[in-house]
């Protein structure tokens, strides 16, 4: 007989299924739901996304904005004479290019025998001259102490026809004397009275006409003295000397050559003063002028300048212009060093401004992204003054907007970006 196995069978209790897992992850579930709902909103509506580390962001806000242009500008001396020759002739070089000169200090001597010889020549026509006014001289004074014997001769003379005279009359009156005798001591007093006056007249003419030519002689030794003195300036040209300390920067003969006058000898760079030789865009050229005030930057530093001049003649679209320092100039300055200077147009007080950026450039001044809940929304704007550092926002934006100042031609002009963290 065969056993069934009933004797092997057992009971076992049913687990009970326990529901609170499944409770706590769908609780999680809506609650991820929920957090995430924003983000998946903003993914949504928008048409690519960018990091927040691959761009930069601005604040709107309101202040002073300064209206300035930058401009490169290279450092020249603001004196750098170039010297001549200013007559023909041979030149001997003293100067050494790259050598410091000081004033005074000769550079280049030159000959010419035709200005030395006749500079002799003049001085000794010079000499007779003033030999001949001192010859005048004394002959003025000879004439007028012949001229003041003979008056006085005639005061005697005329004194004693005087004395004959009252003799005469008094033989007269005693009728020892006949009226013939007496009238001829009258004439003789008249006439010798006469010829005393005529005398003095004739002394007064002489010394004038002496003085005349003195004076005449004198004025001739002016002249010739004149003309010493331009051939003794025409001389001392010859030796060409440095008008101020500077620097030899280049020579432009070579020794004992033959010069024309007007040709260049010795170029000199003045060292204690420099000035900025800038290239302004023309468009600018409305906006500035002499008196613009300017700020030139050299090693960080930041010195006040001022546009000294602006040249009339268009190149390239722009235009030449020189900028001198107006305080206090930097050390260590050299010839066509590169710096940046920046010429300030305007200050406009109390405005709307933004930090400058290539969104300017890729938006035409008339779109900008502004950052709004973790999206960059394409809106249209209006700028205005546009500085190195900053731009003007005339409308579409407010004080505290956030706007992305990268270059935005990467959005492909999409209306939202969605700004990933």
């Amino acid at each position: 007989m065969i056993r069934d196995s009933s004797a092997m069978d057992r009971s076992v209790d049913r687990p009970r299924r326990r529901r609170w897992p499944l409770l706590l992850l769908l609780a999680a579930s809506i609650a991820g739901a929920i957090y995430a709902y924003p983000s998946v909103k903003r993914w949504a509506s928008s048409e690519t996304s960018v990091s927040l580390a691959e761009i930069r962001i601005g604040t709107v806000e309101r202040g002073d904005l300064v209206h300035d242009v930058s401009v490169q500008g290279n450092v020249v001396a603001a004196f750098r004479p170039t010297l001549v020759s200013p007559v023909r002739g041979i030149v001997r070089v003293v100067a050494e290019a790259g050598k410091l000169a000081e004033a005074g200090e000769v550079l280049a001597r030159l000959s010419n025998p035709e200005i030395e010889s006749r500079l002799q020549q003049e001085r000794s026509t010079l000499e007779s001259l003033r030999s001949e006014v001192e010859r005048q001289r004394i002959l003025a004074k000879q004439g007028s102490l012949q001229g003041e014997q003979d008056i006085r001769l005639l005061e005697v003379e005329v004194e004693a026809a005087r004395r004959a005279l009252e003799r005469a009359e008094r033989s007269r009156a005693e009728g020892l004397l006949n009226v013939v005798e007496l009238e001829k001591a009258q004439d003789e007093v008249e006439v010798s009275t006469l010829e005393l006056e005529l005398a003095r007249q004739r002394l007064a003419l002489d010394r004038e006409m002496l003085d005349f030519e003195v004076r005449e002689k004198e004025a001739e030794v002016v002249r010739q003295g004149l003309v010493v003195a331009d051939l003794e300036r025409q001389v001392d040209e010859l030796t060409v000397r440095a008008p101020v300390s500077s620097l030899v920067s280049r020579v432009e003969v070579t020794d004992r050559e033959s010069v024309t006058v007007g040709q260049a000898l010795v170029a000199l760079v003045d060292l204690s003063a420099f000035e900025i030789e800038v290239s302004v865009p023309e468009s600018y050229t409305q906006q500035l002028g002499p008196g613009t005030e300017a700020v030139i930057s050299v090693g960080g530093r930041d010195f006040r300048g001022v546009l000294e001049s602006l040249s009339a003649e268009v190149r390239g679209s722009r235009v030449q212009g020189v900028v001198a320092f107006s305080g206090e100039a930097p050390e260590g300055l050299k010839q066509n060093q590169r710096v940046t200077t920046r010429l300030l147009l305007d200050t406009r007080s109390d405005t709307l401004k933004v930090p400058r950026g290539a969104f300017l450039e890729s938006g035409g001044g008339r779109l900008a992204y502004v950052v709004e809940d973790g999206l960059a929304v394409l809106r249209d704007i209006e700028v205005g003054a546009r500085s190195v550092a900053e731009v003007e926002i005339l409308s579409g934006l407010d004080v505290g907007d956030r706007i992305v100042l990268s270059d935005t031609n990467r959005f492909e002009g999409a209306e939202k970006i969605l700004l990933r963290r």
